[in-house]
């Protein structure tokens, strides 16, 4: 046996979005991306590397991870092992994960998921690595778990290597301020399959050709702490995500009813009552609705009107090791 780890990290929120992947194993997106993690919503994941199992473990949730899941952790631990002088191919190891949130309904669970394991792993296997250097490995789940390593919002670079192609954390005074309306539309959806036929849209060019400068004007925006401006961002970025998706071979629509509905209420807010307010959606029903903390009760309320549950969330920091072991 080698020593247990755990970790804790945060789910993401999009802010501009990727969307397919030049390379489905290393998971190389084909263009740059901005997210700010969301919390109290957290995975847990504990991690041990040992010699005593026949093969790797894993559990989500007290569920067997198996298929293209189990594939992707595989490829984590593969990794990690590969950095590692102590670890051979004879250790195997045993994974489990626990989320606050729910999955598979547009709230970036396999972000935290895949971040959460990463950075157990390299602690169990006693790695010292940077943020942006985990947040390489991370992505090997998921190209939106290196930004959930980093926390807070984050910008993951394309590139065709683990230089390159990391997460950095921006700094931002907006943080403080921002407060997440979530209400939940619990849709199932499977976004990797919007991402496997992504560039099959025709407006997939148009969008790498905008996503560009949207990077520059978020960053820029981030920077000054110029809350309207990244969350207009935001808004307009979740349209053009979702006009790739409807436009793919498959022809996408996640959204549902009471995702539109959500959608009218926060233009109402914005427009009638001048609430700093805008909505946002990944690849899924659920939506994110971005305020200021002193306007969070009037969204919530209004957004609970559509007949939705709601949380209320915040700005999350990066994955951490914890002393709080699942076994």
């Amino acid at each position: 046996m080698v020593k247990k780890t755990t970790a804790v990290a945060h789910p993401i929120q999009g802010i501009v979005k990727y969307h397919g992947m030049r390379d489905e194993k290393l998971r190389l997106p084909y263009h740059d991306s901005i997210s700010v993690c969301t919390a109290p919503s957290k995975t847990t994941t504990t991690a041990q590397f040992s010699l005593d199992i026949d093969e790797n473990q894993y559990q989500i949730d007290g569920e067997t991870v198996t298929g293209s899941g189990a594939a992707r952790l595989d490829r984590i631990v593969e990794e990690v092992q590969s950095r590692s002088s102590k670890l051979d191919k004879d250790y195997n190891v045993r994974l489990e994960s626990q989320n606050t949130f729910p999955s598979n309904v547009g709230l970036g669970s396999s972000s935290s998921g895949f971040a959460a394991a990463a950075m157990a792993l390299v602690g169990a296997a006693d790695l010292e690595l940077s943020k942006p250097e985990i947040s390489a490995i991370a992505r090997r789940g998921s190209s939106s778990a290196a930004r959930a390593v980093t926390g807070g919002f984050s910008h993951l670079y394309a590139g065709l290597n683990d230089q390159d192609c990391r997460s950095e954390r921006i700094e931002t005074t907006i943080e403080d301020e921002l407060r997440i309306v979530v209400g939940l539309v619990p849709a199932y959806k499977e976004t990797d399959d919007a991402h496997a036929e992504a560039a099959d849209s025709h407006m997939f060019d148009a969008r790498r050709a905008h996503i560009g400068d949207q990077i520059v004007e978020c960053r820029d925006a981030l920077r000054s702490g110029d809350f309207d401006r990244v969350f207009k961002l935001a808004e307009h970025d979740s349209l053009s995500l979702a006009a790739t998706t409807m436009t793919g071979p498959a022809g996408w629509v996640y959204w549902q009813p009471e995702t539109l509905e959500i959608f009218e209420v926060v233009k109402s807010l914005r427009e009638e009552q001048n609430i700093p307010v805008y909505f946002s959606t990944d690849t899924g029903a659920t939506v994110y609705v971005n305020t200021k903390k002193e306007y969070v009760d009037t969204v919530e309320e209004a957004v609970s009107d559509c007949g939705v549950e709601t949380m209320i969330w915040k700005a999350g920091g990066p994955a951490r090791l914890t002393d709080d072991h699942l076994f």
